[in-house]
């Protein structure tokens, strides 16, 4: 799972155009969102198109459980494997 949270790393370096970030600047267990990377909601949908085209998941705005998986970069790599499964 190593090699899927780099790639989504740099999913969100390409995505947000985080110029001059790496993806080893990007803390795998990090929040996303607030204290964490920064992440807002109009970057949450620009990441959510993104993950729907690359990797072909599903997501749902209205499922309670999106929140969850779009805590950290793990936690979108666990929820990208069972959906690939």
């Amino acid at each position: 799972m190593d090699s899927l949270s780099n790639d989504i790393k740099a999913l969100i370096i390409k995505t947000l155009n985080l110029e001059g970030m790496t993806p080893d600047e990007i803390e795998t267990q990090a929040p996303l969102f607030g204290d964490g990377l920064g992440l807002d909601s109009i970057d949450a949908l620009e990441l959510g198109l993104a993950l729907k085209k690359q990797y072909g998941v599903i997501l749902s705005a209205e499922n309670q459980e999106m929140r969850e998986h779009f805590y950290s970069v793990e936690s979108l790599a666990r929820f990208i494997s069972v959906q690939r499964d």
